[in-house]
Protein backbone atom coordinates (compact mmCIF):
# COMPACT_ATOMS: atom_id res chain seq x y z
CA UNK A 1 0.00 0.00 0.00
CA UNK A 2 2.62 2.29 0.93
CA UNK A 3 4.73 1.38 -2.06
CA UNK A 4 1.74 2.12 -4.46
CA UNK A 5 1.15 5.51 -3.30
CA UNK A 6 4.43 6.49 -4.21
CA UNK A 7 4.12 4.88 -7.64
CA UNK A 8 0.64 6.69 -7.74
CA UNK A 9 1.65 9.84 -6.69
CA UNK A 10 5.88 10.63 -7.53
CA UNK A 11 6.29 13.85 -6.08
CA UNK A 12 5.83 12.05 -2.62
CA UNK A 13 8.81 10.23 -3.53
CA UNK A 14 11.00 13.10 -4.19
CA UNK A 15 11.19 16.41 -2.62
CA UNK A 16 12.50 18.26 -5.47
CA UNK A 17 13.91 17.02 -9.28
CA UNK A 18 17.17 17.64 -8.04
CA UNK A 19 16.25 14.54 -5.50
CA UNK A 20 14.52 12.49 -8.74
CA UNK A 21 17.69 12.96 -10.58
CA UNK A 22 19.83 12.00 -7.96
CA UNK A 23 18.24 8.85 -7.27
CA UNK A 24 17.01 7.71 -10.52
CA UNK A 25 19.41 5.76 -13.01
CA UNK A 26 21.74 5.08 -10.01
CA UNK A 27 22.24 8.90 -9.93
CA UNK A 28 23.81 9.07 -13.71
CA UNK A 29 20.91 11.52 -14.17
CA UNK A 30 22.40 14.02 -11.61
CA UNK A 31 25.87 13.73 -13.19
CA UNK A 32 24.75 14.19 -16.88
CA UNK A 33 22.88 17.61 -15.70
CA UNK A 34 26.13 18.75 -13.34
CA UNK A 35 28.48 17.84 -16.66
CA UNK A 36 26.34 20.25 -18.44
CA UNK A 37 25.88 23.13 -15.99
CA UNK A 38 29.57 22.98 -15.57
CA UNK A 39 30.18 23.56 -19.29
CA UNK A 40 27.73 26.24 -19.69
CA UNK A 41 29.20 28.03 -17.08
CA UNK A 42 25.40 27.62 -14.79
CA UNK A 43 26.39 25.48 -12.29
CA UNK A 44 26.49 26.66 -8.78
CA UNK A 45 29.84 25.40 -7.45
CA UNK A 46 28.45 25.03 -4.05
CA UNK A 47 26.13 22.13 -5.50
CA UNK A 48 28.57 20.43 -7.46
CA UNK A 49 30.92 20.17 -4.03
CA UNK A 50 28.65 19.08 -1.71
CA UNK A 51 30.76 16.95 0.22
CA UNK A 52 33.44 20.05 0.27
CA UNK A 53 32.48 22.96 -0.64
CA UNK A 54 35.96 24.28 -0.79
CA UNK A 55 37.46 21.78 -2.71
CA UNK A 56 39.18 23.17 -5.59
CA UNK A 57 37.50 24.08 -8.15
CA UNK A 58 38.58 24.69 -12.39
CA UNK A 59 38.79 28.51 -13.07
CA UNK A 60 37.10 29.43 -15.92
CA UNK A 61 39.74 29.88 -17.89
CA UNK A 62 43.88 29.80 -17.21
CA UNK A 63 44.63 32.75 -15.03
CA UNK A 64 48.17 33.87 -14.14
CA UNK A 65 47.07 34.10 -10.31
CA UNK A 66 45.90 31.31 -7.88
CA UNK A 67 45.70 33.76 -4.61
CA UNK A 68 45.75 37.16 -3.70
CA UNK A 69 47.01 38.97 -1.04
CA UNK A 70 44.95 42.17 -0.57
CA UNK A 71 47.07 45.42 1.66
CA UNK A 72 44.19 47.44 2.91
CA UNK A 73 45.19 50.46 3.52
CA UNK A 74 42.02 51.54 6.07
CA UNK A 75 41.11 55.09 6.17
CA UNK A 76 42.04 56.58 2.64
CA UNK A 77 45.43 57.37 2.37
CA UNK A 78 46.59 60.38 -0.01
CA UNK A 79 47.26 59.80 -3.24
CA UNK A 80 49.28 63.06 -3.84
CA UNK A 81 51.36 62.47 -0.79
CA UNK A 82 52.24 58.50 -1.51
CA UNK A 83 52.45 57.30 -5.31
CA UNK A 84 50.47 60.25 -7.93
CA UNK A 85 53.26 63.30 -8.00
CA UNK A 86 51.79 66.75 -9.21
CA UNK A 87 54.44 69.24 -9.34
CA UNK A 88 51.10 72.06 -10.75
CA UNK A 89 49.79 71.47 -6.96
CA UNK A 90 52.96 72.42 -5.66
CA UNK A 91 53.00 75.38 -7.95
CA UNK A 92 49.28 77.00 -6.67
CA UNK A 93 50.02 75.67 -3.13
CA UNK A 94 47.64 78.03 -0.94
CA UNK A 95 45.09 78.85 -4.01
CA UNK A 96 41.79 78.63 -3.62
CA UNK A 97 40.10 75.75 -5.87
CA UNK A 98 37.72 77.36 -7.96
CA UNK A 99 34.72 75.73 -8.21
CA UNK A 100 34.90 73.49 -5.78
CA UNK A 101 31.93 71.52 -4.35
CA UNK A 102 32.07 72.08 0.05
CA UNK A 103 30.47 68.63 -0.32
CA UNK A 104 33.09 66.34 -1.73
CA UNK A 105 34.76 65.55 1.56
CA UNK A 106 32.98 64.93 4.52
CA UNK A 107 33.61 68.04 7.05
CA UNK A 108 31.85 70.43 4.52
CA UNK A 109 32.45 73.79 6.90
CA UNK A 110 36.98 72.70 6.86
CA UNK A 111 37.50 73.75 3.17
CA UNK A 112 41.03 75.25 3.17
CA UNK A 113 42.86 76.16 -0.11
CA UNK A 114 45.02 73.85 -2.26
CA UNK A 115 48.20 72.85 -0.26
CA UNK A 116 50.86 71.04 -1.81
CA UNK A 117 52.24 67.78 -0.63
CA UNK A 118 54.64 68.29 2.04
CA UNK A 119 56.58 65.10 1.64
CA UNK A 120 59.69 64.88 -1.13
CA UNK A 121 59.26 62.90 -4.39
CA UNK A 122 61.80 61.43 -6.38
CA UNK A 123 62.09 59.49 -9.26
CA UNK A 124 62.85 55.78 -8.71
CA UNK A 125 63.88 52.73 -10.88
CA UNK A 126 64.00 51.73 -14.43
CA UNK A 127 60.68 53.59 -15.15
CA UNK A 128 61.24 56.90 -13.06
CA UNK A 129 58.52 56.54 -10.79
CA UNK A 130 58.37 59.32 -8.98
CA UNK A 131 57.80 58.29 -5.24
CA UNK A 132 57.08 59.92 -1.97
CA UNK A 133 59.71 59.66 0.94
CA UNK A 134 57.69 57.74 3.28
CA UNK A 135 58.03 54.70 1.02
CA UNK A 136 61.80 54.44 0.52
CA UNK A 137 62.00 50.75 0.59
CA UNK A 138 59.19 50.20 -2.02
CA UNK A 139 59.97 52.58 -3.99
CA UNK A 140 62.93 50.71 -4.93
CA UNK A 141 60.31 48.20 -6.69
CA UNK A 142 58.62 49.94 -8.68
CA UNK A 143 59.42 48.35 -11.62
CA UNK A 144 57.86 45.27 -10.01
CA UNK A 145 54.89 47.35 -9.51
CA UNK A 146 51.93 47.98 -11.99
CA UNK A 147 50.20 51.45 -10.59
CA UNK A 148 46.68 52.42 -11.28
CA UNK A 149 46.34 56.13 -11.11
CA UNK A 150 42.53 56.93 -12.17
CA UNK A 151 40.33 54.63 -9.68
CA UNK A 152 37.17 56.19 -8.11
CA UNK A 153 34.20 55.45 -6.22
CA UNK A 154 31.03 57.20 -4.64
CA UNK A 155 31.11 57.46 -1.23
CA UNK A 156 33.05 59.86 0.95
CA UNK A 157 32.09 58.15 4.26
CA UNK A 158 33.99 55.32 5.24
CA UNK A 159 32.14 52.28 6.10
CA UNK A 160 29.73 52.72 2.69
CA UNK A 161 33.53 53.42 1.04
CA UNK A 162 34.57 50.38 2.82
CA UNK A 163 31.85 47.99 1.79
CA UNK A 164 31.89 49.43 -1.87
CA UNK A 165 35.38 48.74 -2.65
CA UNK A 166 35.08 44.94 -0.44
CA UNK A 167 31.67 43.94 -1.64
CA UNK A 168 31.60 46.22 -4.70
CA UNK A 169 27.80 47.28 -3.05
CA UNK A 170 27.74 50.65 -0.78
CA UNK A 171 25.43 48.88 1.84
CA UNK A 172 26.42 45.80 4.22
CA UNK A 173 25.34 42.44 3.34
CA UNK A 174 27.22 41.23 0.31
CA UNK A 175 29.76 39.51 -0.37
CA UNK A 176 32.96 40.62 0.24
CA UNK A 177 36.00 39.54 -2.82
CA UNK A 178 37.50 37.25 -0.90
CA UNK A 179 34.46 35.14 -0.14
CA UNK A 180 33.45 35.00 -4.29
CA UNK A 181 37.03 34.44 -4.93
CA UNK A 182 36.81 31.10 -2.19
CA UNK A 183 33.19 30.11 -3.65
CA UNK A 184 34.18 30.37 -7.68
CA UNK A 185 37.77 28.52 -6.95
CA UNK A 186 37.70 26.61 -3.70
CA UNK A 187 41.10 26.36 -2.05
CA UNK A 188 44.06 24.09 -2.31
CA UNK A 189 44.75 23.84 1.42
CA UNK A 190 42.50 22.04 3.23
CA UNK A 191 43.79 21.97 6.78
CA UNK A 192 43.55 25.70 6.71
CA UNK A 193 41.23 28.39 6.45
CA UNK A 194 40.44 29.55 2.35
CA UNK A 195 40.09 33.16 3.59
CA UNK A 196 42.13 34.65 6.10
CA UNK A 197 41.95 38.53 7.50
CA UNK A 198 44.39 40.23 9.65
CA UNK A 199 43.48 44.05 11.01
CA UNK A 200 45.72 46.22 13.49
CA UNK A 201 47.43 44.49 16.29
CA UNK A 202 48.03 47.29 18.45
CA UNK A 203 44.50 47.65 20.12
CA UNK A 204 43.64 49.91 17.44
CA UNK A 205 40.76 47.56 16.84
CA UNK A 206 38.22 46.70 13.75
CA UNK A 207 38.17 49.17 10.30
CA UNK A 208 34.53 51.17 10.40
CA UNK A 209 32.00 48.28 9.12
CA UNK A 210 34.07 45.94 11.14
CA UNK A 211 33.63 42.17 10.36
CA UNK A 212 31.15 43.33 7.41
CA UNK A 213 33.96 43.75 5.62
CA UNK A 214 35.04 39.99 5.05
CA UNK A 215 31.90 38.75 5.15
CA UNK A 216 30.10 36.42 3.07
CA UNK A 217 27.05 37.85 2.96
CA UNK A 218 24.51 35.85 1.12
CA UNK A 219 26.59 33.16 0.10
CA UNK A 220 27.13 29.98 2.03
CA UNK A 221 29.07 31.32 5.36
CA UNK A 222 31.88 28.86 4.78
CA UNK A 223 33.11 31.44 2.00
CA UNK A 224 33.45 34.52 4.82
CA UNK A 225 36.83 35.15 6.12
CA UNK A 226 38.04 33.60 9.23
CA UNK A 227 39.92 36.64 11.05
CA UNK A 228 43.18 36.17 12.94
CA UNK A 229 43.03 38.13 16.35
CA UNK A 230 45.38 40.16 17.24
CA UNK A 231 46.13 39.19 20.74
CA UNK A 232 45.70 35.96 22.34
CA UNK A 233 45.55 32.72 20.81
CA UNK A 234 45.04 33.81 16.84
CA UNK A 235 42.09 31.46 16.26
CA UNK A 236 39.48 30.94 19.01
CA UNK A 237 39.26 26.98 20.06
CA UNK A 238 41.79 25.77 18.35
CA UNK A 239 43.58 23.82 21.44
CA UNK A 240 41.00 20.22 21.76
CA UNK A 241 39.43 20.50 25.43
CA UNK A 242 41.85 18.66 27.93
CA UNK A 243 39.66 15.42 29.12
CA UNK A 244 38.71 15.12 25.17
CA UNK A 245 41.34 12.61 23.20
CA UNK A 246 41.73 12.58 19.70
CA UNK A 247 39.86 9.04 18.91
CA UNK A 248 36.84 10.89 20.95
CA UNK A 249 36.87 13.77 19.13
CA UNK A 250 37.02 11.80 15.83
CA UNK A 251 34.08 9.37 16.78
CA UNK A 252 32.16 12.80 17.41
CA UNK A 253 32.80 14.18 14.14
CA UNK A 254 32.26 11.15 12.40
CA UNK A 255 28.70 10.71 14.18
CA UNK A 256 27.70 14.62 12.95
CA UNK A 257 28.66 14.18 9.83
CA UNK A 258 26.70 11.22 9.40
CA UNK A 259 23.61 12.87 10.56
CA UNK A 260 24.05 16.02 8.93
CA UNK A 261 25.27 14.19 5.48
CA UNK A 262 21.72 11.67 6.02
CA UNK A 263 19.84 15.43 6.02
CA UNK A 264 21.82 16.45 3.47
CA UNK A 265 20.65 13.53 1.43
CA UNK A 266 16.76 14.95 1.74
CA UNK A 267 17.56 18.42 1.30
CA UNK A 268 20.50 18.54 -1.01
CA UNK A 269 19.22 22.42 -1.82
CA UNK A 270 20.95 23.46 1.73
CA UNK A 271 23.80 24.49 0.87
CA UNK A 272 24.51 25.98 4.64
CA UNK A 273 23.71 22.38 5.93
CA UNK A 274 27.38 21.96 4.26
CA UNK A 275 29.26 24.42 4.71
CA UNK A 276 28.15 23.33 8.35
CA UNK A 277 29.44 19.61 7.83
CA UNK A 278 32.86 21.00 6.30
CA UNK A 279 33.34 23.77 8.80
CA UNK A 280 33.59 20.79 11.62
CA UNK A 281 35.80 19.07 9.64
CA UNK A 282 38.36 22.07 8.40
CA UNK A 283 38.56 22.69 12.59
CA UNK A 284 39.76 19.24 13.13
CA UNK A 285 42.22 19.63 11.06
CA UNK A 286 43.46 23.07 11.72
CA UNK A 287 44.14 22.07 15.12
CA UNK A 288 47.29 20.35 13.60
CA UNK A 289 47.99 22.74 10.38
CA UNK A 290 47.27 26.10 12.01
CA UNK A 291 49.96 26.13 14.62
CA UNK A 292 52.74 24.92 12.31
CA UNK A 293 51.76 27.72 9.93
CA UNK A 294 51.75 30.50 12.38
CA UNK A 295 55.08 29.42 13.61
CA UNK A 296 57.07 32.10 12.61
CA UNK A 297 60.17 31.13 14.81
CA UNK A 298 60.30 28.66 12.05
CA UNK A 299 61.91 31.67 9.57
CA UNK A 300 65.80 32.28 9.13
CA UNK A 301 66.63 35.31 10.84
CA UNK A 302 67.33 36.35 7.58
CA UNK A 303 63.82 36.49 6.49
CA UNK A 304 62.48 37.97 9.50
CA UNK A 305 64.86 41.01 9.23
CA UNK A 306 63.72 41.01 5.48
CA UNK A 307 60.04 41.96 6.67
CA UNK A 308 61.42 43.46 9.70
CA UNK A 309 60.21 41.96 12.50
CA UNK A 310 63.58 43.32 14.08
CA UNK A 311 62.28 47.08 14.27
CA UNK A 312 59.65 47.83 16.70
CA UNK A 313 58.10 50.35 14.31
CA UNK A 314 56.68 48.24 11.97
CA UNK A 315 57.38 44.44 13.52
CA UNK A 316 53.51 43.95 14.18
CA UNK A 317 52.76 44.56 10.80
CA UNK A 318 55.72 42.44 9.26
CA UNK A 319 54.50 39.27 11.37
CA UNK A 320 51.26 39.80 9.11
CA UNK A 321 52.80 39.94 5.73
CA UNK A 322 54.93 36.87 6.47
CA UNK A 323 52.08 35.08 8.24
CA UNK A 324 50.68 35.66 4.80
CA UNK A 325 53.45 34.49 2.86
CA UNK A 326 53.62 31.43 4.73
CA UNK A 327 49.72 31.32 4.16
CA UNK A 328 49.53 31.29 0.39
CA UNK A 329 52.69 28.99 0.49
CA UNK A 330 50.68 26.58 1.92
CA UNK A 331 47.43 26.84 -0.24
CA UNK A 332 45.14 29.56 1.03
CA UNK A 333 43.31 31.68 -1.77
CA UNK A 334 43.23 34.59 -0.44
CA UNK A 335 44.46 37.01 2.47
CA UNK A 336 43.68 40.45 3.68
CA UNK A 337 45.66 42.38 6.06
CA UNK A 338 44.08 46.15 7.20
CA UNK A 339 46.51 48.74 8.50
CA UNK A 340 45.06 51.08 10.33
CA UNK A 341 41.88 50.71 12.48
CA UNK A 342 38.36 52.34 13.30
CA UNK A 343 39.63 55.90 14.79
CA UNK A 344 40.14 58.68 12.43
CA UNK A 345 43.90 59.49 13.64
CA UNK A 346 44.85 56.13 13.93
CA UNK A 347 44.44 54.60 10.57
CA UNK A 348 45.31 56.82 7.29
CA UNK A 349 42.67 59.09 7.80
CA UNK A 350 44.79 62.15 8.49
CA UNK A 351 42.56 64.42 9.16
CA UNK A 352 44.70 66.85 11.00
CA UNK A 353 48.38 66.26 10.33
CA UNK A 354 49.26 64.84 6.87
CA UNK A 355 52.97 64.32 7.64
CA UNK A 356 52.93 62.61 11.27
CA UNK A 357 50.25 60.33 10.06
CA UNK A 358 51.07 59.35 7.09
CA UNK A 359 54.97 59.41 7.73
CA UNK A 360 54.04 57.49 10.52
CA UNK A 361 51.45 54.54 8.73
CA UNK A 362 54.37 54.56 5.87
CA UNK A 363 56.99 53.44 9.06
CA UNK A 364 54.80 50.60 9.97
CA UNK A 365 54.20 49.29 6.15
CA UNK A 366 57.05 50.11 4.13
CA UNK A 367 59.35 47.47 4.89
CA UNK A 368 56.82 44.77 5.40
CA UNK A 369 55.45 45.12 2.32
CA UNK A 370 58.80 45.41 0.38
CA UNK A 371 59.97 42.26 2.09
CA UNK A 372 56.85 40.72 1.29
CA UNK A 373 57.50 41.45 -2.18
CA UNK A 374 60.88 40.06 -2.42
CA UNK A 375 60.35 37.30 -0.17
CA UNK A 376 57.75 35.75 -2.98
CA UNK A 377 59.75 36.33 -5.79
CA UNK A 378 62.61 34.23 -4.65
CA UNK A 379 60.61 31.45 -3.85
CA UNK A 380 59.00 31.55 -6.94
CA UNK A 381 55.28 32.40 -5.53
CA UNK A 382 55.16 36.26 -7.25
CA UNK A 383 53.83 34.80 -10.48
CA UNK A 384 51.34 32.91 -9.01
CA UNK A 385 50.65 35.36 -6.33
CA UNK A 386 48.68 38.46 -6.70
CA UNK A 387 48.91 41.38 -4.27
CA UNK A 388 46.84 44.67 -4.62
CA UNK A 389 47.15 47.50 -2.55
CA UNK A 390 44.69 50.17 -1.67
CA UNK A 391 42.30 52.18 0.39
CA UNK A 392 38.51 52.85 0.68
CA UNK A 393 38.91 56.32 -1.10
CA UNK A 394 41.99 58.89 -1.22
CA UNK A 395 42.42 62.10 -0.14
CA UNK A 396 41.35 66.11 -1.63
CA UNK A 397 44.52 68.11 -2.72
CA UNK A 398 43.31 70.86 -0.38
CA UNK A 399 44.05 71.45 3.21
CA UNK A 400 41.23 70.60 6.17
CA UNK A 401 40.78 73.59 8.14
CA UNK A 402 42.03 73.55 11.71
CA UNK A 403 45.28 71.59 10.81
CA UNK A 404 47.67 70.40 8.21
CA UNK A 405 45.51 67.22 6.84
CA UNK A 406 43.62 66.33 4.09
CA UNK A 407 39.57 65.58 3.82
CA UNK A 408 37.97 62.34 2.29
CA UNK A 409 38.14 62.11 -1.93
CA UNK A 410 36.07 59.67 -3.44
CA UNK A 411 36.91 61.31 -7.14
CA UNK A 412 40.49 59.79 -7.22
CA UNK A 413 42.76 57.38 -5.20
CA UNK A 414 45.63 54.87 -6.38
CA UNK A 415 45.97 51.51 -6.24
CA UNK A 416 48.80 49.30 -6.63
CA UNK A 417 49.53 45.79 -7.83
CA UNK A 418 52.15 43.42 -8.22
CA UNK A 419 52.59 39.91 -9.07
CA UNK A 420 49.84 37.53 -10.22
CA UNK A 421 50.24 38.37 -14.29
CA UNK A 422 50.09 41.98 -13.82
CA UNK A 423 52.63 44.65 -16.27
CA UNK A 424 55.48 45.11 -14.19
CA UNK A 425 56.71 48.92 -14.23
CA UNK A 426 53.53 50.88 -15.49
CA UNK A 427 51.22 53.61 -14.26
CA UNK A 428 47.93 53.16 -15.93
CA UNK A 429 45.56 55.94 -15.95
CA UNK A 430 45.69 59.75 -14.74
CA UNK A 431 44.10 62.87 -12.77
CA UNK A 432 43.81 66.18 -13.44
CA UNK A 433 46.76 68.55 -12.72
CA UNK A 434 46.29 68.76 -9.16
CA UNK A 435 45.36 65.11 -8.12
CA UNK A 436 41.53 66.43 -7.75
CA UNK A 437 39.73 63.79 -10.44
CA UNK A 438 40.27 61.01 -12.11
CA UNK A 439 40.39 62.31 -15.52
CA UNK A 440 42.20 59.96 -17.76
CA UNK A 441 41.52 56.03 -18.44
CA UNK A 442 38.73 55.95 -14.74
CA UNK A 443 38.81 53.01 -12.92
CA UNK A 444 35.99 52.02 -11.23
CA UNK A 445 35.37 49.45 -8.62
CA UNK A 446 33.66 47.44 -10.48
CA UNK A 447 36.47 47.37 -13.12
CA UNK A 448 38.91 47.29 -10.61
CA UNK A 449 37.34 43.63 -9.18
CA UNK A 450 36.65 42.17 -12.60
CA UNK A 451 40.88 42.94 -13.40
CA UNK A 452 41.52 40.75 -10.03
CA UNK A 453 38.82 38.15 -10.94
CA UNK A 454 40.07 37.81 -14.21
CA UNK A 455 43.81 37.40 -13.40
CA UNK A 456 42.32 34.49 -11.20
CA UNK A 457 41.08 32.63 -14.38
CA UNK A 458 37.29 33.63 -13.60
CA UNK A 459 34.66 36.26 -16.23
CA UNK A 460 33.16 38.33 -13.51
CA UNK A 461 30.04 37.77 -15.53
CA UNK A 462 29.66 34.20 -14.81
CA UNK A 463 30.94 33.45 -11.54
CA UNK A 464 26.84 34.01 -10.17
CA UNK A 465 25.11 33.39 -7.00
CA UNK A 466 21.26 32.97 -7.46
CA UNK A 467 19.28 34.40 -4.28
CA UNK A 468 16.26 35.86 -3.67
CA UNK A 469 15.63 34.71 -7.39
CA UNK A 470 18.24 36.79 -9.12
CA UNK A 471 22.07 35.67 -9.88
CA UNK A 472 24.16 37.96 -8.11
CA UNK A 473 27.34 38.95 -8.90
CA UNK A 474 30.42 40.74 -7.42
CA UNK A 475 30.50 43.64 -10.21
CA UNK A 476 26.71 43.63 -10.19
CA UNK A 477 25.49 44.66 -13.88
CA UNK A 478 29.04 46.90 -14.90
CA UNK A 479 32.34 46.34 -14.52
CA UNK A 480 35.14 45.91 -17.46
CA UNK A 481 38.87 43.98 -17.30
CA UNK A 482 41.21 46.58 -17.51
CA UNK A 483 43.22 44.96 -19.97
CA UNK A 484 46.53 47.21 -20.04
CA UNK A 485 47.57 45.98 -16.94
CA UNK A 486 47.45 42.37 -17.91
CA UNK A 487 51.14 40.92 -19.04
Amino acid sequence: MHVDRYFADPTLAYASRREFLTRSGCGFGSLALGSLLAQSGLANPASLSQTNPLSPRPSHFEGKAKSVIWLFKNGGPSQVDTWDYKPDLARRDGKELEGFDNNTGFFTGAVGPLMKSPFQFTQRGESGKWVSEIFPKLGGLVDRMTFIHSCWTDSNNHSPALFRINTGMSRMGFPCVGSWVTYGLGTESQSLPAFVVMYDTLGRGLPKGNASNWGAGFLPSIYQGTALKPQGQPIDNLQRLSDVGAPQQRAQLDLLRSLNERHFERNPSESDLAARIESFELAYRMQMAAPEALDLEKESKATQELYGLDNPKCSHFAKQCLIARRMVERGVRFVQIYSGSMENERSWDGHQDIVKNHAGFGQETDTPIAGLILDLASRGLLESTLIVCCGEFGRLPIVQKGGTGRDHNPHAFTTWMCGGGTKPGISYGSTDEIGFKAVENRVSIHDLHATILHLLGMDHERLTYRFQGRDFRLTDVEGNVVRDVLA
